[in-house]
């Protein structure tokens, strides 16, 4: 007995791409500014303008939900392509200058996010475990932006590789970045300039 095809019709498959989008930009819109823990489903079902039970066939949870934005701010982020860009020069002045204007850019265009999954720690089911999935990438990649900068001239008798990529994380990790523009009301421009200018001063 043949079995029977499953016609999987394209115009669906968008529809249902567009809502899954429109879910998820709402939700990390209302996550960024009320916190995770003062929003339900049916809050975001609103935002998204769909029903409840829509979100929960399109996403899941709100804590699927939560996942999938952290997912998509590492990979929106652009880190793999700044980190190509930054191991491709020469100087340690070249590495810190790329590397303060990249993590800018991922900061900035993925503010919203962050503040997502800010606002979630103190609520969330595993805290540790959403934050260490939201900047393991983010980690590794000023490792290998430390490792590359001792490489190309940095000086070694300073700081170790090991804290050198601790420095980059305390200067352009999502904290320092969140401190001087969100806790104190810096420009992304000054915030970049200052942060590039502090680490040249103590790496170099």
């Amino acid at each position: 007995m043949a079995s029977k095809r499953v016609y999987v019709s394209p115009l669906r498959e968008q529809a249902a791409a567009r809502t899954r989008a429109v879910i998820l930009e709402q939700a990390e819109v209302l996550f960024a500014e009320r916190g995770y823990g003062r929003v339900t489903v049916a809050d975001i079902a609103a935002a998204a303008g769909v029903a409840s039970k829509t979100v929960f066939a399109s996403v899941g949870s709100k804590s699927d939900i939560l996942d999938r934005i952290v997912d998509k701010a590492v990979v929106n982020s652009g880190y793999e392509e700044a980190v190509a860009r930054v191991l491709a020069l020469r100087t340690p002045q070249e590495v810190l200058q790329a590397l303060a204007r990249g993590t800018r850019a991922g900061n900035e265009s993925q503010f919203k996010a962050h503040e997502a999954i800010r606002k979630a720690l103190p609520v969330h089911e595993n805290g540790e475990a959403l934050w260490e999935r939201a900047t393991a990438a983010y980690r590794e990649a000023l490792r290998a932006v430390a490792r590359h900068f001792l490489d190309v001239g940095g000086p070694a008798r300073r700081h170790s590789p090991e804290e050198t990529a601790d420095l980059l994380w305390f200067w352009f990790g999502p904290t320092g970045w969140r401190t001087l523009v969100v806790e104190n009301g810096w420009s992304w421009d000054r915030a970049e300039e200052v942060l590039y200018r502090t680490a040249v001063a103590a790496l170099i």
